[in-house]
């Protein structure tokens, strides 16, 4: 009977460390974090999930009060807040939100991510390089 329970709350260990490896990370979109800012009253919100063993990062990125509809998104890096970069990951089928996807990343991108050097840009007709953006952090 004892070596039942040990195993059960072995395999309950096993499991639990399985899901640790899911990195929850976050963003706040607004116009006066854009370099340089704009005076939108545009906002949005990023919900991002990585997971190291697949390199797989997820994300739900919502927003409203744009000047316009979106005509893309990415993430931009590497780069701290306050600074510009280039696109490193793009975001699909932005037009409306919220925006849902996945994307592979490599090593280097992982470490950009996790280091918070990426940045999250929603572009517009009106700010074509870009209307709202936010710092992807922990």
């Amino acid at each position: 009977m004892n070596k039942t329970v040990i195993t059960i709350v072995a395999l309950g260990t096993v499991a639990f460390a399985g899901t640790a490896s899911a990195e929850k990370l976050k963003a706040t979109l607004d116009g006066k974090s854009e370099v340089p800012a704009t005076t939108s009253s545009g906002t949005g919100t990023a919900d991002l999930d990585y997971d190291a063993a697949s390199k797989k990062l997820s994300w739900t990125v919502t927003y409203s009060g744009l000047s316009g509809p979106a005509t893309a998104a990415h993430f931009h890096g590497p780069a701290e807040a306050g600074k510009n970069s280039g696109v490193a990951v793009a975001i699909p089928n932005a037009a409306s939100s919220p925006v849902k996807g996945e994307a592979t990343l490599t090593d280097a991108q992982a470490a950009d991510l996790l280091g918070g050097k990426y940045y999250i840009n929603i572009h517009t007709a009106a700010n074509p390089g870009g209307e709202i953006r936010g710092q992807v952090t922990k």
